[in-house]
This record gives C-alpha cells, sequence and structure tokens, in this order.
C-alpha cells in the first residue's frame, strides 16, 4: 500500500506540473501549425503569471486574474502577430524580445507597485483557483485500487487543470474535424493556394496567435493563481522552452504532444520527490542532476527528433502576397 501511495502521488504531482506545459505546448501548436513560429511562449506565460497574480491581490477574484494575464498575453500574441505577419519580421527575433520584455518588465512593475522584490502579495485562498474535490471522491476514498486512484488523482486538480486536459480533445477536433482547422493547417502548409481560394492569410494566423494568447495566459494563471499563491521572478522556469521541445517531439500533434508534456512533468516531479533521497543501487543523487533532468531530457529529445520531426512548410516564412 506504501508502493501504491508513492505511485499515486509522483502521478498526482506530475500531472499538477505537467497543466502550464501542456497549455503552453497547445499554445504553440496553434501558432506554429499556421506558419507563425512562437519561441516567445515562454515571455507570454510570464506577463500572465504576473497580470494574473496582481490583479487577484488588488482584487480578490481569481476570475478577473484569469481575465488580466489572458487579456496581457494576448497583448504580446498581437505584438508578436504584428511584427512577424504584418511587417514580415523576423519571427524568432520577435519571439525572444518578447522574452525579455516579460522577463524584465515583470520584476520591474512588480517591485514599483508592490515593493516585495518583485513579488506579488501572497494570495489568499478566494484569490486563487482551488481544488476541485469530485463527486463521490470522499465516499470511494477507502475501496481498494479504485478509490484512491479516483480521490486522489483524478479528483483534487483546479478547474484550470481540468481545461488544459479537455482542451487537448477539443483541440484535436478544432484542427482535424472543423473549416476552421483546415484552412489553419493549410496556411501553414501552402498559403498561396489558401490566398488563392480568397482566404485571408493574415486573419488566419492572427485568429492563431490569438488563440496562443488565451492559452498561454491560461497556464501563467496556473503557475501563479493556483499551483502557487503569487508571483516569483522567473516563475516560469524554462516552461515555455519545454513546451516547444515537447510540441516538436510531438511533431505537432495535441494527442502525442500531451503525452510529451506528460513525460517531461513525470520527470520534473520524481526530480522535486527524490532530490536529496539515496536510491537503490544508484545511490544519493547530487540535487543539482535532478533538478536538471527535465532540461537534458529536453536537450536529448531536440538532438534526436528535430531532423525527423518535420514542421509545417510555410513555417516562419512571412507570406507576400503576389500581386
Amino acid at each position: 500500500m506504501d508502493f501504491l501511495n508513492l505511485i499515486l502521488q509522483l502521478l498526482d504531482a506530475t500531472i499538477r506540473v505537467s497543466v502550464p506545459l501542456l497549455l503552453a505546448c497547445l499554445a504553440g501548436l496553434y501558432s506554429e501549425r499556421s506558419g507563425v513560429f512562437d519561441i516567445g511562449l515562454e515571455g507570454k506565460m510570464l506577463a500572465g503569471a504576473f497580470a494574473g497574480a496582481s490583479t487577484a491581490a488588488v482584487t480578490g477574484s481569481a476570475w478577473l486574474g484569469m481575465l488580466a494575464a489572458i487579456t496581457i498575453s494576448v497583448f504580446f500574441a498581437l505584438v508578436h502577430g504584428f511584427a512577424s505577419i504584418t511587417h514580415r519580421g523576423n519571427q524568432i527575433v520577435s519571439g525572444v524580445a518578447i522574452n525579455f520584455i516579460a522577463a524584465g518588465s515583470t520584476v520591474i512593475l512588480g517591485q514599483a507597485w508592490f515593493s516585495q522584490g518583485g513579488r506579488t502579495p501572497s494570495l489568499v485562498a478566494d484569490a486563487r483557483f482551488n481544488a476541485i474535490t469530485l463527486p463521490f471522491a470522499d465516499t470511494l476514498r477507502e475501496v481498494p485500487l479504485i478509490g484512491p486512484i479516483y480521490s486522489e488523482l483524478v479528483s483534487g486538480h483546479s478547474l484550470i487543470a481540468y481545461i488544459a486536459f479537455l482542451m487537448v480533445p477539443f483541440t484535436w477536433w478544432v484542427l482535424f474535424r472543423t473549416r476552421f482547422g483546415l484552412r489553419l493547417r493549410a496556411v501553414g502548409e501552402n498559403p498561396a493556394a489558401v490566398d488563392t481560394a480568397g482566404i485571408s492569410v493574415a486573419w488566419l494566423r492572427y485568429r492563431a496567435v490569438i488563440c496562443t494568447g488565451v492559452l498561454t495566459g491560461l497556464a501563467g494563471t496556473y503557475l501563479a493563481v493556483s499551483q502557487n499563491a503569487g508571483f516569483v521572478k522567473d516563475m516560469t522556469a524554462g516552461k515555455g522552452f519545454i513546451a516547444l521541445a515537447a510540441l516538436i517531439f510531438a511533431k505537432w500533434r495535441p494527442v502525442p504532444a500531451m503525452f510529451a508534456c506528460l513525460l517531461f512533468g513525470f520527470l520534473d516531479a520524481f526530480a522535486i520527490r527524490f532530490q536529496g533521497i539515496a536510491l537503490p543501487l544508484i545511490g544519493k543523487v547530487p540535487v543539482q542532476l535532478m533538478q536538471a533532468l527535465p532540461y537534458i531530457l529536453t536537450v536529448i529529445l531536440l538532438a534526436g527528433f528535430i531532423g525527423k520531426a518535420i514542421p509545417p512548410k510555410a513555417g516562419g516564412v512571412a507570406y507576400v502576397k503576389e500581386r
């Protein structure tokens, strides 16, 4: 039973730390499927986390915090779209610039507004998205095997966590079963053909980056208003880049993207759970090595799969309408 509890705790932690990765990964999926590479996922998540925590701290409302996070993330997404779609700028440079702006401005504004070293005030319970207990979770808790799985693993997560995993089938349906999804995939492969059909390439790509902004805003909200009780400096800790690695590993498909994010989340949860503990046959592993596990996997996956994963043909290329 102790072993089962250990596994359940590890899997529960895996789900919790995978949520922001999954939301950011799906955000990048919409953008990059349309042909707009977005390396600025990290910056939009960080800006969303700061806006969400700041608004929730001032207003006492988690919902207003979510709205603020989505608004600022969509704003940065539109800035990226304006630079790379309207003005045909370099998409990588634009994304890197957003990362730098978000990293610097959140600390400066946090210090100016709250005078806590760039942090926001700690959020009280009503200003956070707290864990939801699903129906019959307490009743089934004592049932062998099924009870602990349902009450500990399925139940007890915040609303945003459930939204994140529901977004996986929803994204699959949007991309592969709707007209918008068909056009989105087409504009990432052959924008000239889409333009010839009388469909605006720019408007399609703008809608894709707006979707990216909404999802990165949700990811930032989860980090600062659900998983943690406020914003701290650089709290995304490279999750936007790990999400990009998961997206490449999943070959820009939503369901494999979920499993890739769960893999990264498992390593992160494993590192948190077992750092400083002596492992069988291995002994005590240095804390720094355990903390570096997700990033090591990122490098390994990119080195091993980036050549095999074929991105959208028009990805990263600004479309110039033929006259």
